[in-house]
């Protein structure tokens, strides 16, 4: 901060966020691959993958280093932080919009397709052949789990206000677990269902609102899990206080707000509509 007259941060040139950009374009088209088989699309996708946590690594730790190195992060640029969160918060409600939209679409007013059309034949939802999963099963557990981790994600938050560093590493230790948890079980529950990526006909409607929505959220929680192992290791090195921890406090309304779409999910994707 020597030398300038004002309290905004002048972003030096970087690399990342266009390199960001293309790993994602990169691990779209593997999961593409991925899913209609086709040549090298696994490897495509573990290379995307790889690059985008590489570049993400890359990029996080010049943002920290520009917060308690260089002084970068004033209020001014604390309040500008704060804005961003809230606006890509929302950008990524807008998206879950869309998907729930077309959801909601093929539930209350579904449509038949050419290949099973019958005249006089009643429409229904779930569509035939399809086996809707058990909503008081793993799903439920689920539901439990990231209300689980919402308190304890809260408790170290508040931990983090009372100068408690201990209880900081611990409750974000068990929100952490809680999260890979989830996404093991959500892993272990794509296993139980008699529905593919690739289907046709009805069963393709279900199928692709079904992964699509369940499939981006869990993509989040692996996102919102990463961000909090990344806080935690903040705490242990003391790198964050009552007064500045707005990394940790981006990471906790992400993470809010990961709950709050599975919330959605479960009401309406898993329990109401089957």
């Amino acid at each position: 901060m020597k030398g300038k007259l004002h309290d905004y941060h002048l972003v030096n040139p970087s690399p990342w966020p266009l390199l960001f950009s293309i790993t994602i374009i990169v691990t779209a088209l593997g999961a593409v691959g991925t899913i209609r088989n086709f040549y090298m699309g696994k490897l495509l996708l573990l290379v995307g993958l790889t690059s985008v946590s590489i570049t993400l690594y890359k990029w996080w730790k010049d943002v920290i280093t520009e917060a308690i190195r260089d002084k970068c992060h004033t209020e001014i640029v604390k309040k500008g932080l704060r804005l961003a969160m809230a606006a890509f918060i929302l950008s990524e409600s807008m998206f879950f919009f869309v998907f729930f939209w077309s959801f909601f679409k093929a539930w209350l007013f579904p449509v038949y397709t050419f290949d099973n059309f019958i005249p006089g034949d009643l429409i229904t939802w779930p569509p035939r052949n399809i086996t809707p999963l058990d909503p008081w099963s793993l799903p439920f557990l689920n539901t439990i789990i990231l209300l689980l981790s919402g308190c304890t994600l809260t408790w170290s938050h508040y931990s983090l206000i009372n100068k408690d560093i201990g209880s900081v590493l611990k409750m974000l230790g068990a929100t952490i677990v809680l999260g890979i948890i989830f996404s093991i079980f959500q892993a272990i529950e794509y296993t139980h269902t008699d529905f593919a990526f690739h289907e046709t006909g009805e069963k393709a409607i279900y199928a692709s609102n079904f992964y699509m929505i369940t499939g981006f959220h869990g993509a989040h929680v692996i996102i919102g899990t990463i961000f909090l192992i990344i806080c935690w290791f903040r705490a242990r090195k003391n790198q964050l206080s009552p007064e500045d921890h707005i990394g940790f406090e981006c990471a906790v309304w992400y993470w809010h707000f990961v709950d709050v779409i599975w919330l959605l999910l479960f009401v309406f994707l898993y329990w109401i509509s089957s």
